[in-house]
């Protein structure tokens, strides 16, 4: 098979376009022949010898990527035989692998592709959607609530201003530059703005006084720094901050805004970081994980979530790499092979 493997810690040039041994399925597990692979902001600092999150660095050589879908082409000993010739998208977990025209999971992990998907937005859905939907957990959005939706033409952004629209609330997309505005435009955003023009918090106040609103209910906060900091300025009393990331630092390198309790008070708003150990345990059950990607894939499904998605070559992941590093995607990037 061919696949992209990482020999050394560095840039995304050092991702290389390679033949590979075909992967053989163990015990419980099935091959998957490979439609897609979602690349994630985690794999750029991994792949740049930065450790994010809860995965831990790979032993090098290694083939990047934990997210993939396509067609089970191969079962383990052991493995329910229905698999075989279905459509299916997996999270692989803390274990690379999904860059590439083959790759190996555990059956338990497998979800079927409901139909009307194709392969890239499957891919979208579990990672980016399942983390989409355990950020909503935290919104109980109704159609009174006014939204700010920071990187709102991002994979995350663009399906919670879908989500948000969809419950009836007014919805402000904040995007970088005149394309990504226009596109959180289409997507049905109230109002979309570019946060590279200083003066676009003006541009928010005249459209909140317009509706007569003292300010937003909620910001969706995943960029964090001057963005994320005017954003909450536009927070009315008894305004929500929910922090699912800090890209504007870089990526998974920077940190949240955070504030005093002082602050807080002064305010009048709360503010809660909502990724991790918090979505978890608000999702519950048995498998929290599963429960929220089998609720992203239910709500693509359905046509209520439409992820954007931009696809790229597999033996141009170093360019997809660069292209997400320098903020110049929309949506989901996948890997086609």
């Amino acid at each position: 098979m061919h696949a992209i493997r990482l020999h050394a810690f560095g840039p995304a040039a050092n991702l290389t376009y390679e033949t590979a041994e075909d992967p053989r399925p163990g015990p419980g597990e099935v091959r998957i022949a490979v439609a897609a692979a979602g690349v994630h902001v985690l794999d750029a600092a991994l792949r740049a010898g930065k450790q994010g999150g809860p995965a831990p660095l790979p032993e090098l050589p290694t083939i990047p990527g934990r997210e993939v879908a396509g067609t089970v082409d191969a079962l383990g000993e052991g493995t329910d035989p229905a698999w075989l010739g279905r459509r299916v998208v997996t999270h692989l977990g803390m274990v690379p692998g999904g860059y590439a025209e083959l790759a190996v999971v555990a059956a338990d992990r497998l979800h079927a592709i409901p139909e009307g998907l194709d392969a890239g937005q499957a891919v979208a859905m579990i990672g980016t959607g399942r983390t989409t939907m355990g950020i909503l957990l935290f919104a109980d959005l109704t159609s009174d609530d006014t939204v700010i939706v920071t990187a709102a033409a991002g994979g995350i952004g663009s399906l919670l201003v879908q989500y948000a629209k969809n419950t009836g609330a007014t919805v402000i997309g904040l995007a970088g530059g005149l394309t990504k505005v226009a596109r959180v435009r289409e997507l049905g955003a109230d109002l979309a703005v570019d946060y590279t023009d200083t003066d676009w918090p003006s541009l928010v106040r005249v459209f909140l006084d317009e509706r007569a609103a003292a300010g937003a209910t909620i910001v969706f906060d995943s960029v964090g720094g001057e963005a994320g900091l005017a954003a909450v300025d536009l927070l009315a009393r008894g305004g929500r901050h929910l922090v699912s990331g800090w890209s504007s630092g870089g990526l998974l390198t920077g940190g949240p805004l955070e504030f005093t309790d002082d602050e807080l008070a002064a305010r009048g708003i709360t503010s809660e970081r909502v990724v991790g150990p918090p979505m978890l345990a608000r999702a519950g059950g048995d498998n929290p994980i599963r429960t929220l990607e089998t609720a992203a894939l239910a709500e693509a499904a359905a046509g209520r979530l439409v992820p954007e998605v931009q696809r790229f070559p597999l033996a141009e992941a170093s360019a997809a790499h660069h292209a997400l590093e320098s903020r110049a995607t929309m949506g989901k990037v996948v890997l086609i092979p």
